[in-house]
């Protein structure tokens, strides 16, 4: 497989062209391989002209599709700019300020997108004063990828509701996953709590729209590891009769790498090493390097491809200086692949390396 840029490792699609939705920032792709042999990514960014208060790489949703995989054409979707999904314009809906895409399933006939937004609400974390991270999870469903129709939770639109003051998951439930199984459906989410970092929640349906949570079940590494200050967006993929969490490790420096956890069942988790010298099983490139994702990688979306093994797309950021932990806004994401060629979960290497 050859690499669209041969100077630039991994980097698979970078921000759209002037005029576009997501001219500024491309973020969070979910990848399939669909039953009509095209692959499809459908992915979260924006334009300079969004709220620029909403400090997350989120706004609108796209859609891009490739013949391997690996050279995309964006797709000019019905909404502003070419986006296929954007906020809903009903302030009292929990995704009235921002919207980004976090799971998508081809079932049934249909396309089914999880998602999470949030609203224009201000809020204080820590020293911060933040706009929209009241984050909730949403579900809409579409024929084509292109033309999406929201289906209607219980909490202002959402189908989960933020936690009561104290709970781990009182800031925001973001960035939902979802396994459906024989027995229910599983949605694994994502929040910050305060006392400790980024934790991973879950949540359990009979029918995929009411939802049940059970509580915190991964939670930030030990002192000095690559995932001290938390464990952020992840991708849990059953394989070979167990579960693999793909993880976005958080150091203290905001700085992120993707980990691996295995579990029996989906609720307990242990750590496993990966190939990286930080225990990661996918780290960001060498600091001071000047490489697209030398900041941070992380988003992972795994595609099993038979006869070549496992495909990890994900995001990467640069480095930008002492602004990166506190402004999203220093950073430029850009959407990237890795492969493991023998399918060992622990070890990948860049397209192009």
């Amino acid at each position: 497989m050859k690499l669209p840029d041969p100077a630039q490792p991994g980097l698979i699609l970078g921000p759209g062209p002037a005029g576009w939705w997501d001219c500024e920032r491309v973020s969070g792709p979910r990848v399939l391989r669909c039953a009509d042999g095209r692959w499809r990514m459908w992915y979260y960014g924006r334009d300079p002209s969004f709220d620029r208060e909403i400090n997350l790489p989120t706004g609108r949703c796209g859609l891009a599709t490739s013949a391997d995989g690996i050279r995309w054409t964006r797709e000019r979707g019905p909404l502003t700019d070419g986006a296929v999904f954007e906020p809903h314009p009903d302030p009292a809906r929990f995704d009235c300020g921002h919207v980004a895409v976090s799971d998508v399933h081809e079932a049934d006939g249909r396309y089914w997108m999880w998602y999470f937004g949030g609203t224009l609400a201000r809020q204080s974390i820590g020293p911060y004063q933040v706009r929209g991270f009241d984050l909730r999870p949403g579900l809409a469903v579409s024929g084509d990828g292109l033309h999406w129709l929201r289906v209607e939770g219980p909490c202002a639109g959402a189908l989960l509701a933020l936690g009561a003051p104290g709970d781990f998951d009182a800031v925001f439930c973001g960035w939902p996953q979802v396994l459906r199984e024989a027995d229910g459906w599983k949605m694994y989410y994502h929040t910050l709590d305060p006392r400790r970092g980024f934790v991973v929640g879950l949540a359990v349906s009979g029918d995929g729209l009411s939802w049940e949570k059970c509580g915190e079940v991964f939670g930030p590494g030990e002192a000095g590891a690559f995932d001290m200050q938390g464990v952020a967006t992840r991708q849990v993929v059953p394989l070979d009769g167990q579960y693999l969490m793909f993880y976005e490790g958080v150091q203290p420096s905001g700085q992120r790498s993707i980990g691996l956890a295995v579990s029996a069942d989906g609720r307990v988790w242990r750590r496993e090493r990966g190939a990286e010298p930080d225990g990661s099983v996918f780290a960001h490139a060498p600091s001071g390097s000047g490489r697209w994702d030398a900041f941070a990688v992380g988003t992972p979306c795994v595609v099993e491809v038979p006869g070549e093994g496992l495909r990890m797309y994900y995001i990467g950021s640069n480095e930008a200086g002492d602004h990166a932990v506190a402004d999203e806004m220093h950073l430029r994401h850009q959407i990237g692949l890795a492969l493991s060629g023998d399918g060992d979960p622990a070890r990948w290497l860049r397209l192009g390396a």
